[in-house]
């Protein structure tokens, strides 16, 4: 949500990094970088979620291997 703020916060004349882009252009990119910010997000929670998992079954395993009652 940053991003997205700070992509209206050009509009609005704030100074930005690219002094020899138009503020429009500038806008774009930001509202372009936001997106892929939120697009890779779920990916990323998805894929530390999928570790966590995989874990927890190495961990299962590993106590039904040696016996160990499991609580649930």
């Amino acid at each position: 949500l940053g991003t997205f703020v700070s992509a209206f916060t050009v509009l609005c004349g704030a100074r930005t990094d690219l002094p020899d882009r138009h503020k429009c252009c500038v806008f774009w990119l930001n509202i372009a970088a936001a997106l892929i910010q939120i697009l890779t997000a779920i990916v990323m929670v998805g894929w530390i979620m999928s570790i966590f998992w995989g874990m927890d079954m190495v961990i299962l395993a590993s106590y039904k291997e040696q016996g160990i009652p499991q609580q649930l």
